[in-house]
C-alpha cells in the first residue's frame, strides 16, 4: 500500500536543542511494508499461525530510494487530521520523537492510508495489500509531476486521469467543449490554463479549486461569468483571469467581490458596461478592458488604483448636457430604509429578507458625497483623465485621448448643485 505525498519529517528534540527545521516538504513515496522475519516462522503458543508480522512504515525519497523505516505498532502517540481534506496529515510517533507532517496527498487516498497505519498501530491485520521492503523506482517519483502543458487534442489524456499533484495545468487548442471534470479534483492546482477552446460555460465547481490563483480562458465561447463562481472560494485565491475573446455582455455585480484580483483582461467582448461596484477591487493593478463596446465607466471606477490601463477601441459616448432626474419627495419608506441600512452597514442576507430586496442593496448606487441611493437620485455624465486612476495609460482612441465618460450619481438636489459648482 503506496502514498504518494510531501513529507516533511520533524525531531521533537531540535527546539530543545536551539535549532529549528527547515519548515519544508520533499516528494516522498510511503508505503506500508510487511517487516522481514528476523526469525524462521513456526507455530505459536495456542495454534497461532505464524509468518504474520506488523507492518511498518516506508519512506522514500527521490535521494533516497532505499528509504526509511519507522515502527507502528503501539508507537504512535497522536494523529492530527484536521486538514485531511486539503491533503494535509501529521503522524506523531513515540520512538523516535518524531512528527511525520503530510501534505499535497489526494485527501481519498490520505484517509485511506491513515486508516492502514492507524490498524498498524494497534497490532491488528491491515486488509489492503502491504508492498514489500524494497528500494523504489525512479519512476514511481514521476507522479509528482506539478506542471502539464497539453496543446493540441492529440496529446490530451482520455483513459487516464491528471497526476493529483499538478499545481499548474494548460489545455490549449484541444478542442474542449466544456470543462473536463477530472481537472476539479486537483486540489492542489494554482493555475488553470483553458485558453482556445470552445468552452460555453463554467461550472461552479470551479470554485472548490481553493488554492486557485490564475484562471486563463481567453479565446472561448463563453457568455457570461457566474455569480456563483463569484461567491466561491476563489474570493480569497482568485489574483488572475483573464476571459478576453470571448461573448460576455455583461458581468454580475458580485463580480468585485473576487477582491483579491490584481490581474484582470476582458478584451475583445462584447461588454456593453462594467460592474458598477469596480471600485471595490481595491488590489487590482492591471485592467484592459479593450474593444468592447463600453458607452460609459461606473462612477466606482474613479476609485481604482491602477499601474496599466488598456481602453482603447470602445464607443465611449460624448457626456450628456442634461442630467436625467429620478428624485422622489418625499423619500419612499423603502427608498430611506434602504439608505439607513447601508449608511450604517447593517448586515443583510436573503435569510433575513427577501432576496429581491437583497438585490436592490446590492446595486444601490454610490452618491459623491458617499451616501447611497436606491431609485431615488440624479444620474449625470462626466469625462474623466484616466491617468487619475493608472500610472499607464492605453490611448481611448486614434486621435490621442486619455479621456473617457464617467457616471455619476446624486442622492439629492443638493449634491447635484454642489458637484456642478465644484467643476466650475
Amino acid at each position: 500500500m503506496k502514498l504518494h505525498c510531501e513529507v516533511e519529517v520533524v525531531s521533537r528534540h531540535l527546539p530543545a536543542l536551539g535549532l529549528r527545521n527547515r519548515g519544508k516538504g520533499v516528494r516522498a513515496v510511503l508505503s506500508l511494508c510487511q517487516q522481514a522475519p528476523r526469525t524462521p516462522p513456526g507455530p505459536r503458543a495456542g495454534g497461532e499461525r505464524g509468518g504474520r508480522h506488523p507492518a511498518c512504515l516506508f519512506i522514500s525519497t527521490l535521494k533516497d530510494k532505499r528509504g526509511t523505516r519507522y515502527e507502528l505498532k503501539e508507537n504512535i502517540e497522536q494523529f492530527f487530521t484536521k486538514f485531511v481534506d486539503e491533503g494535509k496529515a501529521t503522524v506523531r510517533l513515540k520512538e523516535p520523537p518524531v512528527d511525520i507532517c503530510l501534505s499535497k496527498a489526494n485527501s481519498s487516498s490520505l484517509k485511506g492510508f491513515l486508516s492502514a497505519v492507524r490498524l498498524a498501530h494497534r497490532g491488528c491485520d491491515v486488509e489492503a495489500p502491504l508492498s514489500t521492503l524494497t528500494p523504489v523506482k525512479t519512476s514511481e517519483f514521476e507522479k509528482f509531476k506539478t506542471k502539464m502543458v497539453i496543446t493540441s487534442k492529440k496529446d490530451y489524456p482520455l483513459s487516464k486521469n491528471f497526476p493529483y499533484s499538478l499545481e499548474h495545468l494548460q489545455t490549449s487548442y484541444c478542442g474542449l467543449v466544456r470543462v473536463d471534470m477530472r481537472m476539479l479534483c486537483l486540489k492542489n492546482l494554482r493555475k488553470l490554463d483553458l485558453s482556445h477552446n470552445h468552452i460555453k460555460k463554467l461550472p461552479a465547481t470551479i470554485g472548490d479549486l481553493i488554492h486557485l490563483q490564475e484562471l486563463n480562458l481567453n479565446d472561448n465561447h463563453l457568455e457570461s461569468f457566474s455569480v456563483a463562481l463569484c461567491q466561491s472560494t476563489l474570493q480569497k485565491s482568485l489574483q488572475s483571469l483573464d476571459i478576453s475573446k470571448n461573448k460576455i455582455k455583461a458581468l454580475p455585480v458580485q463580480f468585485c467581490q473576487l477582491r483579491e484580483l490584481t490581474y484582470l483582461k476582458l478584451d475583445d467582448n462584447e461588454l456593453i458596461r462594467l460592474p458598477f461596484k469596480m471600485g471595490q477591487l481595491r488590489n487590482l493593478r492591471f485592467l484592459s478592458a479593450a474593444r468592447n463596446k463600453l458607452p460609459f465607466l461606473p462612477s466606482e471606477f474613479k476609485n481604482l488604483s491602477l499601474e496599466y490601463l488598456d481602453l482603447f477601441g470602445n464607443t465611449f459616448e460624448q457626456p450628456k448636457v442634461l442630467p436625467v432626474i429620478h428624485l422622489q419627495m418625499p423619500l419612499t419608506l423603502l427608498e430611506s430604509s434602504a439608505r439607513t441600512i447601508l449608511y450604517n452597514r447593517i448586515p443583510y442576507g436573503s435569510r433575513i429578507i427577501p432576496f429581491h430586496l437583497c438585490q436592490d442593496l446590492d446595486t444601490a448606487k454610490t452618491c459623491v458625497c458617499g451616501r447611497y441611493s436606491i431609485s431615488s437620485f440624479i444620474q449625470g455624465t462626466t469625462t474623466m483623465n484616466l491617468h487619475s486612476v493608472a500610472h499607464t495609460v492605453v490611448l481611448v482612441d486614434n486621435m490621442g485621448g486619455t479621456e473617457a465618460p464617467i457616471i455619476s450619481y446624486f442622492c439629492s438636489l443638493a449634491c447635484y448643485v454642489n458637484s456642478c459648482d465644484m467643476l466650475k
